[in-house]
């Protein structure tokens, strides 16, 4: 699918716990300035997103909970799921054009990161409501 890139995250675990990169290294040929970085919960059955973005570029990443992120193409139609969560570490890059949305489908909370190439600006905030996930 095009407009989205997945790339499996290596966790390196000892007795401490575990960590994982998220991002890492120059800030992405997207990036002019740092961005926004957020973190957000999602409730067990809530989802977060339904949206889509003309020319922010978002990287996601759950580290805690289970989550299934739904990705569609407005262009072709074409989606896409991937499940995310402790057991499936991954960074997922979105590009403006792909329709997202990620539903708790654990038992526990979902923690979402969130990286995006710009800070939100509540005047211009490229942010457009499409429900494709329930």
């Amino acid at each position: 699918m095009k407009n989205v890139e997945i790339l499996d995250l290596d966790k390196k675990a000892d007795e401490r716990g575990w960590l994982i990169e998220v991002l890492g290294g120059n800030l992405p040929e997207e990036c002019k300035e740092f961005g926004q970085l957020h973190v957000s919960v999602a409730y067990p059955g809530k989802v977060r997103g339904n949206h889509y973005h003309t020319r922010k570029v978002e990287w996601f990443c759950v580290p805690a909970g289970k989550g299934l992120l739904l990705l569609k193409d407005r262009e072709t139609g074409e989606t896409r799921e991937v499940l995310m969560g402790v057991d499936n570490l991954k960074t997922i890059k979105i590009e403006p054009g792909a329709i997202h949305a990620i539903k708790n489908i654990g038992e526990e909370d979902m923690v979402l990161i969130v990286y995006a190439n710009e800070p939100f600006d509540p005047e211009d905030p490229d942010t457009f409501y499409e429900k494709i996930l329930e």
